[in-house]
């Protein structure tokens, strides 16, 4: 299987491995070429480490504030809360990072960076898929901040291999979401629009879900879609992880999703880019 683009010359120097590369680009380069461009993104990372700040600062804000408002009234205590509130915490913070995605891409777009990126005999979705994968050292790092923060409040994992896995499992299904945010930095002109629809996508999610107060509280109509809410379904997984060490259909039903919105999203984001790259 190759990958053909016609915007490079017969032959030419690839800067990125000091090779030489023929007209057609083959899946295997395109995969090293993506890698590169993955590694790019991380030096991106090292060079501004500001662009972590979300993923860190996020969690402590919500651990503290959530706890604090919905520790006593649904659970009698903060303490007794944690083992309901950090693993909701956890596929929050991971989900609204992947939003960043999008607009970092957008932001990127504008500033003519991929133009650049087209000059260059490399294939051409690397740059997308780079980017992308670059930021599951984001995923990582919320996930990672808000086992650390709950540690620190005082929640203890039922299960040290579970919680482990619930984490793996986090960062997949935001790595899958990024694609949605992905395609809409591809499709929108501006980073700031980007922001706002993807917040406008994200916030009924997160909030109407199990991730913070029990489904059970809410009015019918609310119950009917958090029962259904994707969310829902990796929280519970996360909660059956970390506070039990089981392994639940919860589990699979969000990495179901997850691959759902994977093989939906991957192709349909590429095609859009391509063609307005």
């Amino acid at each position: 299987m190759t990958v053909t683009d016609t915007r490079l010359s017969p032959v030419g120097t690839d800067p990125l491995a000091g090779r030489v590369i023929p007209h057609r680009i083959d899946v295997r380069q395109s995969l090293s070429h993506t890698s590169t461009m993955a590694q790019r993104g991380l030096l991106k990372l090292r060079h501004n480490p500001q662009h972590l700040f979300d993923v860190i600062a996020l969690p402590v804000v919500f651990a503290v504030m959530f706890s604090a408002i919905f520790g006593g009234a649904i659970a009698g205590s903060v303490g007794a809360y944690l083992p309901t509130l950090i693993p909701g915490v956890m596929v929050q913070v991971a989900i609204a990072a992947s939003v960043t995605t999008g607009v970092q891409l957008r932001e990127d777009m504008n500033k003519g960076v991929f133009d650049r990126f087209r000059s260059l005999p490399i294939a051409r979705i690397a740059p997308l898929a780079g980017s992308l994968l670059a930021d599951v050292v984001r995923y990582a790092v919320a996930t990672a901040m808000t086992v650390v923060v709950g540690l620190a409040m005082g929640y203890r994992p039922g299960s040290v291999a579970g919680l482990l896995f619930a984490c793996v499992l986090v960062v997949a299904v935001a790595f899958s979401l990024s694609w949605i945010f992905a395609l809409m930095g591809v499709l929108m002109d501006k980073a700031s629009t980007v922001q706002g629809v993807s917040m406008l996508v994200l916030m009924p999610l997160t909030f109407m879900s199990n991730a913070l107060v029990p489904v059970s509280t809410m009015p019918g109509w609310m119950q009917a879609f958090a029962n259904v809410n994707p969310v829902s379904h990796l929280v519970s997984a996360v909660r059956e992880l970390a506070n039990d060490g089981t392994f639940g259909t919860q589990i699979g039903w969000s990495l179901l999703g997850a691959a759902t919105v994977l093989a939906v999203f991957v192709p349909l984001t590429l095609r859009v880019y391509m063609h307005r790259a």
